[in-house]
């Protein structure tokens, strides 16, 4: 066989062309052997052992979060996929032989390259780069989901640190009512029935605050799983759980509407249904291939060049059903950009409202219901040390500041938890409310 016979083979089997290869960049790392930020994120992140500021939970969630960590790679496969698209398609070596006599044998070698027409290179890459546009998105909303989880689990760890201290300290008051009226039986002056009321009422105070230190060992494992550690090292949370969340205006909320991750990815889905629609398009025109290659025919003892050119002819399959598809998929992520907007609103004005209502609450609370409580407490104490009050009376004063005060960081966890869902819908990262 001559020379130029091996040429078409030489080619094929010389690798891949310079426009195939992967950069390196995005090349593929072998089975087992994983990236070191892998290896980081398999090792359980541990915070140090001490006061927790809301800062140090911020950090350590959005450096170790799990979740977080999967959107990040999701972008990063999205690179991939883009690279995949803009590749072209590979030639193809096929080898003839004819007759087992050698005498008469001829053998023919071909190298078919595809060539594709239409655009759908460009369309591919087009799709693809919307893909990871969406998910780009979806990593700017799994941080800021995560920056809302932080920050309401947080101040509910703070909630429950106060429910803690609150029943502490109602069973300190309720301890020394109980000894003040055993005094009081001991010297005659009330009844033993009124002794076994106040041991009653203490407890249920040793109840209140076993559930108190309950929730506040769930608040704890809710706020340390974030950051990937099931089992929670620091002291406490270091802040002021009092401190309310401000109420942003109503103008910096619609400013920011639009630019909100949900919003946006509803925007970019739409995007990428249009390019698929124009890919199906593209596909629609058939692609031609070339081939190039030799005949070696014995029985004649000459060599011949082969040049070939295949056409597909469009009478069946003009990708007309993957086209129809399409189009019905652009209508529908048009009427879901329609929906997410709806939807996301009315939750942005649930948040803005309960995030008012619960703020109002809370600084009623504190102005007025809990001073009055503690005072119409303080004073029924005092009145009954004296003989001036009967027990039923503290216990109805203790019950009372004890429900105000519950109300009171009901609210407070409220509150932060509606100024949360606002930086969640809207995707914030800096905060509006806190």
């Amino acid at each position: 066989m001559r020379t130029y016979l091996l040429l078409p083979l030489l080619l094929a089997t010389s690798g891949p062309p310079v426009w195939a290869q992967v950069p390196p960049s995005y090349e593929v790392s072998l089975p087992g052997a994983p990236y070191a930020s892998d290896r980081a994120f398999a090792a359980r992140t541990l915070e140090p052992a001490g006061p927790l500021t809301l800062a140090d939970a911020m950090r350590l969630a959005l450096s170790a979060n799990p979740e977080l960590a999967a959107s990040a790679r999701e972008v990063d496969a999205r690179e991939g996929g883009i690279v995949q698209a803009g590749v072209l398609p590979n030639p193809r070596l096929s080898v003839e032989v004819e007759d087992r006599n050698k005498a008469t044998r001829t053998t023919t070698v071909l190298v078919s390259q595809p060539i594709e027409l239409g655009g759908k290179r460009g369309a591919r890459v087009e799709v693809a780069e919307r893909g990871r546009d969406i998910a780009t998105a979806e990593l700017k909303a799994a941080r800021a989901a995560v920056r809302a989880d932080v920050i309401t689990a947080f101040f509910g760890v703070l909630a429950a640190q106060e429910r803690v201290v609150i029943a502490q300290s109602l069973l300190e008051l309720s301890q020394r009512s109980t000894t003040a009226a055993s005094r009081r039986v001991i010297a005659g002056k009330i009844s033993p029935v009124e002794e076994t009321k106040a041991r009653v009422a203490e407890a249920g105070v040793r109840v209140d605050l076993a559930q108190a230190s309950s929730e506040l060992a769930v608040a704890r494992k809710r706020l340390a799983a974030l950051w990937g550690n099931p089992a929670p090292r620091f002291e406490r949370a270091a802040g002021q759980a009092e401190l309310l969340p401000s109420i942003p205006s109503v103008e910096s909320l619609d400013t920011r509407f639009g630019e909100s991750p949900g919003v946006v990815r509803a925007q970019l889905e739409l995007e990428r249904r249009k390019a698929m629609v124009e890919l199906e398009k593209a596909r629609r025109v058939p692609d031609v291939a070339l081939s190039l290659g030799g005949k070696r025919d014995e029985e004649l003892g000459r060599n011949q060049a082969i040049v070939g050119l295949a056409i597909p002819i469009p009478v069946f399959n003009r990708n007309q059903g993957n086209l129809l598809e399409s189009l019905q998929r652009r209508d529908k992520a048009e009427e879901e950009l329609v929906a997410t907007q709806t939807r996301l609103s009315t939750e942005l004005a649930m948040a803005y409202e309960q995030l008012k209502a619960s703020r109002l609450q809370a600084e009623s609370l504190q102005r007025d219901i809990l001073p009055g409580a503690q005072s119409a407490f303080d004073a029924a104490s005092t009145g009954f040390t004296l003989g001036k009050f009967s027990f039923l009376e503290v216990l109805d004063a203790q019950r009372t500041l004890f429900q105000a005060k519950s109300q009171y960081l009901q609210a407070l966890a409220t509150a932060h938890r509606a100024a949360a869902d606002l930086d969640r819908i809207l995707g914030t990262t800096e905060g509006l409310s806190h």
